[in-house]
């Protein structure tokens, strides 16, 4: 964050909903990693997650607020006393914005020289990143044009010691007689930073077209076109050598416009691979789930939205920490992720109800079709059994509540040895998984968050008179639209799925304990 002289101070229109309540002041937190420069030890943290045999990464926490209009007031987290602190990392202002992160925006409807001018300087950075890695006789050769200018400077203040002592003395006589035991001290940095070098001058620019036609700037380009220069050199960031001495933020609106959707998952991989880059932060706003990979580390959520009254609110969703997801979680989730991009859409609000297979999906995606009065009702697939576990921890980071549809399935199974044709009885791991749905919603159970519902059998078999053949989900919603009294059976667990209060339909039992659904199969050893 700048600190200039009007960077970094709010107006009325700021605040939420134009008004100021000190009891909810506005704040800004930024973690920074730190690139170079020591801000001192209390204030270093250790970056989490790192693989094993790498080196440990750093970073720095601040905060601003604002109880009123005008500049807020930073604090510092120190990490020794776990607490802010009103001194701050790296001390002065100006010290301090050379070490954070540089900011790259990339918004969605600037318009063509400013994209262009985007994806000039996204480039120019990736050319300059590599370039400083260049060595001659085994001397980096961008270290020492910054160390030639810092003896530069301390040659020139040593020299005009004697003008700036002059300087400073006729300012003292001048100030001092209007402010009593006031004095005025010059004091130069004599630091070189990448602001201190030009290396290029101004004027490079992309040009684009057919290789044997016309060949016209990117400013006169589609939009479609100005996009895909912007992918392409995010991937070349992204895979760049580099030697970094700043940590980045890319600030990137919308990034699904204008991209084919098969190009919409490429670009999610981009951005993610960009955020696992040492010294990258990136931040999208976005109306797509697509670009929700809850498999990955560095996914943290923010939902903001617009409440009945018109107010702003914005609450984090989901940080990867929080959730505890074990090794198969992960695995379940990239899994059901590259299946199903859209399973995110719950992050964007609505009441949730979790199912385990698609022909259920089917069959209450067709009720919500036909009664608007379900528009607010997300139904998210788990896919199968296994996944619905992991899907439950994500969902209790929410706190609100939700439902869960899956199927008892049976205690045994039977099991048919391939060489001898011989079967017995095992047990079922479906039916183990029950076990583990359980563990993941034990807590939101006893606080009333969750109703956990099982299909006795299987979904087919509890509201389905008849086998359903071929595409089963295709079967049940042609049966539903064909029976107005099997849609009615279908429609009752599905609202008792959205009301908790309501009662359920003999073919599923909500259950809080495994001998609930172990009574359903009294003959089971």
């Amino acid at each position: 964050m700048s600190e200039g002289s009007n960077a970094g101070k709010l107006k009325i229109e700021d605040f939420p909903n134009g008004e100021i309540n000190p009891d909810e002041p506005v704040e800004i937190e930024l973690v920074t990693e730190v690139i170079v420069g020591d801000p001192g030890k209390q204030w270093l943290g250790d970056i989490e997650g790192r693989p094993a045999g790498a080196e440990a990464r750093k970073y720095v926490k601040e905060k601003w607020v604002w109880t009123t209009i005008g500049k807020g007031t930073r604090y510092g987290w120190n990490v020794e006393a776990q607490d802010w602190d009103s001194k701050k990392p790296w001390g002065w202002a100006n010290v301090a914005n050379a070490r954070r992160p540089a900011v790259h925006p990339v918004r969605a409807f600037d318009p063509p020289e400013a994209q262009a001018k985007q994806i000039h300087d996204l480039l120019s950075k990736a050319i300059l990143d590599s370039a400083k890695l260049l060595e001659q006789s085994g001397i980096k050769l961008y270290d020492k044009i910054l160390s030639d200018i810092n003896d530069f400077q301390k040659l020139a203040l040593d020299h005009n010691k004697e003008k700036i002592e002059e300087a400073e003395k006729t300012l003292n006589d001048i100030v001092s007689t209007i402010f009593l035991d006031h004095v005025v001290q010059y004091i130069q940095s004599a630091e070189a930073s990448d602001a201190a070098l030009k290396l290029f001058p101004d004027g490079g620019k992309l040009t684009m077209g057919h290789k044997d036609g016309h060949m016209s700037d990117l400013e006169s380009q589609g939009s479609g076109a100005r996009r895909t220069m912007l992918w392409a050199t995010l991937k070349l960031l992204k895979d760049s050598a580099t030697d970094q001495k700043k940590a980045n933020v890319l600030l990137i609106d919308e990034p699904e416009l204008c991209l084919h959707p098969n190009e919409i998952r490429d670009a999610c991989k981009v951005l993610y691979d960009l955020a696992s880059k040492e010294g990258w932060q990136v931040m999208v706003t976005t109306h797509t789930p697509v670009f929700i990979d809850l498999s990955r580390d560095n996914t943290s959520v923010v939902r903001v939205e617009r409440q009945a009254k018109g107010e702003i609110v914005g609450t984090t969703l989901y940080r990867p920490e929080a959730a505890q997801l074990s090794a198969d979680d992960k695995a379940n989730l990239k899994l059901l992720n590259l299946y199903d991009p859209y399973v995110g859409e719950f992050f964007f609000g609505g009441r949730v109800i979790l199912v385990e297979g698609d022909t259920e999906y089917s069959a209450f995606r067709l009720l919500m079709d036909e009664d608007k009065s379900f528009s607010d009702i997300h139904v998210i697939r788990a896919r199968g059994k296994a996944t619905i576990a992991s899907l439950a921890k994500i969902l209790n980071q929410f706190g609100a509540s939700y439902s869960i549809l899956h199927d008892t399935d049976t205690p045994k199974t039977t099991s048919r040895n391939k060489k001898t044709g011989e079967e017995k009885e095992i047990v079922n791991p479906a039916w183990t998984t029950n076990g583990n749905i359980l563990a993941a919603v034990e807590k939101q159970l006893a606080a009333k968050r969750v109703r956990l519902v099982a299909s006795k059998i299987h979904f087919e078999a509890a509201f389905f008179d008849t086998a359903l053949t071929g595409e089963k989900p295709y079967s049940a919603v042609r049966a539903l639209q064909g029976d107005a009294e099997r849609n009615k059976v279908v429609t009752e667990p599905f609202k008792a799925l959205i009301d908790h209060d309501a009662k359920l339909p003999d073919g599923c039992v909500e259950w809080s304990k495994f001998v609930e659904l172990e009574a359903l199969f009294p003959s089971a050893e």
